[in-house]
């Protein structure tokens, strides 16, 4: 802004150092508007071309026009500044507003309780004067006042089901804008101009209930129309079907809906709710569209319950979306559901009990796709090898349809279940109906026939202790090869491709034998899409198959210090079009939290050195660290697809569930690797840091650094002890073995951060990974020299990290680790003042 303003004086100098203003004609104007569109800054030469092909300018000297352009950009950077600042002024005047909206709500909500608390304690010592009466009559009528009265059945004629209508919209704004529900802040979410909104949960009410608060970039027609379209923006709803649709008098509509939600696991049957919405205008020009369960009615239309689903109650909710000033739509959405909990297992109650996983799955997916859209309209740029936001924003939806489908597996689309081996641990469904392989659409253009004429799912669920999510999903993404097989992966893939693949291939990161080519992110980052190559698969059985495979994947929850309510792994093979009707046959995985631990723990303490060191006697860890506060429980489901051939069916089924089983125990074994509480090696993965064994090798360390160098590895170690100070070491310090390929067995945090790994997949990393061609026959060449005089020193250069990002640093030490009885045990390196370049 100074450098434009003070281009604009220097031009203003300039013409007055000529002695006089110009005063340019309009058809000079528009001839100086034409070049600077072409050509906002020409150079000397354009400028004198210019004056020769306009006539009409030949009367001004170049050094004039150069003026003039100078203040035209000038004006043109102020102009583009001032939008900017009127766009950031609009929102902040329009977050203020919400900010204070919410506040009044706050103080009358204190105020409420403030009466309420003067009442009871009121009560309270009424109580205690009078007689305290244990009879059976006194116990039953002490409580009446906290029974929800039976309602006589509404009447669902056409006026009654206005007069439903209104009372619902009256009931909904009470709690959008009032202080019907008690709302408090949602964990982990701070108000503010770059939040997604104003997130709130319920406290004490019946069923679960969230409510946000949030600014969108689209008219509240627009943003009404996305959000009745439920399927398209909330992964969990199956469908929404119209039953019957009325128009009010006051220009509303009314409309009978039905709607069905697919179970999250394979442990729950699935909800059905038969609704009525209302949507009208209110005075101010706000728009509401509002929504109840229609349960107990009569006089009207009804809906039969259906098989294999729950009906639950959607208490008056909604949305109150009004136009905001300069343009988009200030929205309020409350979600207020009984899910009738008592219908699952009780270890699974809590998923319908939480007001935090509805906000999470519902109210702020709302929220979030709205801003999709309209991030999407107004930078409408082209990702992900050529396709827009919206396609791979499709993508995504089918593929977490596909899984969603898997899981629930129902009647009605075609699925039947196979007779079970005895083991009741995975389930094996059947899908052979035409629809189900018309979606499924095998068509290829080269002629080659299709594997199948039938897709067989493998599905089970299993109860995870103490590991979190994100980082038990991260470990199965990065790492494939600990739980997969490639021989099904080239069977599931052939049936897609029957050639090779062409596709385009980005740099990407790369995981020992699969490489991940990122596609695109969501606008908050809460998943992503990524196409995932594996090398090099074998041959399976006697089909002939390509070397690679391509996976189209989705992965949600990955980020551990994210707000989410699960985290998925999605995926399933492409062919090598990789059209946007393609095959997608899904498969993959999804945990979800069953406890509020996840909220006050800290993910990262699996992996943390440090926070296993403060062990006292009993074996506990400081009282203050806070994932010491009880375990942490979620439960897994897993569905694995394949399309087979009928008379296959008795050899797939065999095989599908060997995997699956396979599968299960994999995720077990990385579990309890993962899982704090595992102190020992029997899972081949190493002693954990903070056992005596991680001290002593600790101590070895420091103790041959000194010996070989003649120096202190550790500065200032005071009272802390060795491992804890090597730990926070800022140089990265790793151990490799004394193998003929060696492979890392330790690192410090730093260490971890430069291969951007993790202590347990640390032992997947080989040595000569990490160095580039020069830097591995510098190490081969010099190596044998840590073997002889027990250390070497290596020059500044460049390796990678397990992701494939380069990694520079100044210098490098490694040297011979040797026991207490003097015999080698492993080989230390320091990578000192290192960087991401």
């Amino acid at each position: 802004m100074m450098a434009a303003t003070s281009a604009c004086k220097e031009g203003t100098k300039i013409a007055m150092d000529n002695g006089k203003y110009v005063r340019y004609t309009p058809e000079q104007v528009e001839a100086l508007e034409r070049l600077y569109h072409e050509c906002p800054k020409p150079s000397s030469m354009r400028r004198q071309q210019l004056i020769r092909e306009c006539p009409i300018l030949s009367n001004i000297e170049p050094k004039q026009i150069k003026v003039w352009f100078q203040n035209r950009r000038c004006r043109e950077k102020q102009r583009k500044e001032a939008s900017r600042l009127q766009a950031v002024n609009r929102k902040l005047t329009a977050m203020n507003k919400l900010l204070m909206e919410e506040n009044d709500r706050l103080q009358k909500q204190v105020s409420h309780l403030v009466y309420e608390n003067s009442y009871f304690r009121q009560q309270t010592q009424n109580t205690t004067l009078a007689t305290t009466d244990t009879s059976c009559d006194s116990v039953v009528t002490s409580g009446q006042h906290h029974l929800t009265p039976q309602h006589p059945p509404k009447d669902a004629s056409p006026a009654g089901l206005l007069s439903i209508a209104e009372e619902t919209l009256t009931e909904f704004l009470s709690k959008a804008t009032g202080t019907a529900v008690e709302w408090v802040q949602m964990p982990g979410m701070k108000p503010g101009p770059d939040s997604i909104g104003i997130v709130a949960i319920s406290h004490g009410c019946t069923g679960v209930a969230a409510r946000a608060c949030g600014l969108v970039g689209l008219d509240p027609t627009r943003v009404a129309e996305i959000l009745k379209d439920r399927p398209s923006w909330y992964r969990d709803c199956r469908a929404v079907d119209v039953i019957n649709m009325l128009s009010t008098a006051n220009g509303g509509t009314i409309e009978l809906l039905y709607m069905q939600l697919y179970a999250p696991t394979t442990l729950a049957p699935a909800r059905d709710f038969w609704l009525l919405r209302y949507t009208s205008v209110m005075e101010d020009g706000s728009l509401v569209v509002c929504e109840r369960s229609l349960n107990n009615t009569q006089n009207g239309p009804s809906m039969p319950p259906a098989v294999n689903f729950v009906r639950a109650e959607l208490l008056p909710s909604g949305y109150l979306i009004r136009p905001c000033e300069g343009g988009g739509s200030i929205i309020h959405i409350v979600d207020h559901m009984d899910l009738e909990p008592w219908s699952v297992p009780e270890v699974l109650r809590p998923l319908y009990e939480s007001s935090t996983l509805l906000a999470q799955k519902t109210t702020m997916a709302a929220l979030r796709h709205l801003r999709q859209i309209s991030q999407e309209i107004s930078q409408p740029n082209v990702t992900g090898w050529g396709r827009r936001p919206a396609a791979l924003r499709a993508l995504s939806h089918k593929l977490s349809k596909g899984f969603n489908e898997a899981v629930n597996g129902f009647t009605d689309e075609g699925w039947s279940m196979l007779e079970s081996d005895g083991v009741d641990d995975v389930t094996l469904l059947v899908n052979s109906s035409p629809g189900k392989m018309m979606d499924i659409n095998f068509s290829y253009s080269n002629g080659f026939p299709s594997m199948g004429n039938a897709v067989l799912c493998a599905k089970a669920s299993m109860l995870l202790q103490n590991v979190p999510p994100a980082i038990l999903l991260r470990f199965l993404r990065e790492h494939r090869s600990e739980w997969a097989d490639s021989g099904i992966d080239a069977y599931s893939a052939a049936a897609v491709k029957a050639g090779p693949c062409s596709l385009p291939v980005p740099r990407g990161g790369s995981f020992g034998g699969q490489v991940i080519l990122p596609l695109a992110h969501t606008i908050e980052h809460e998943e992503f899409m990524e196409v995932v190559k594996l090398e090099n698969v074998g041959h399976y059985q006697d089909m002939i198959m390509p070397s690679d495979i391509f996976l189209l994947q989705l992965c949600t929850g990955v980020d551990e210090n994210a707000v989410s309510t699960c985290a998925e792994l999605i995926f399933a093979p492409i062919d090598g079009s990789f059209s946007e009707d393609a095959p997608i046959i899904p498969s993959g995985f999804r945990i979800i939290p069953l406890d509020s631990g996840m909220d006050a723990s800290s993910p990262n303490r699996t992996l943390d050195l440090a926070s296993t060191l403060e062990v006292g006697a009993a074996g506990n860890r400081a009282t203050g660290d806070k994932s010491s506060r009880g375990s942490t429980k979620s439960v897994m489901t897993i569905a694995f697809q394949f399309v087979y051939e009928m008379q296959l069916q008795e050899n797939v089924a065999i095989m599908a569930r060997q995997y699956a089983r396979s599968i299960i125990a994999s995720v077990q074994r990385v579990a309890l690797a993962l899982s704090p509480s595992f102190f020992g090696s029997h899972a081949g993965l190493g002693s954990p840091p903070g056992t005596p064994e991680a001290q002593t090798l600790a101590r070895w360390i420091c103790q041959s650094y000194r010996c070989y160098m003649g120096d202190e590895l550790l500065k200032h170690e005071g009272s802390e002890s060795i491992l804890k100070v090597l730990w926070h070491h800022t140089d990265a310090v790793l151990c490799c073995s004394l193998k003929a390929l060696p492979v890392f067995t330790f690192a410090n945090q730093a260490g971890l951060d430069m291969l951007e790994t993790t202590l347990v997949s640390l032992q997947d990393i080989s040595l000569e990974k990490i160095f580039d061609e020069n830097g591995r026959k510098t190490l081969f060449a010099e190596f044998p020299q840590v073997m002889q005089q027990g250390f070497m020193c290596l020059q500044g250069g460049i390796c990678l990290s397990s992701m494939g990002r380069p990694v520079s640093y100044e210098r490098a030490v490694a040297w011979k680790v040797v026991n207490d009885e003097e015999n080698a045990h492993c080989i230390c390196f320091t990578f000192i003042n290192w960087s991401f370049v």
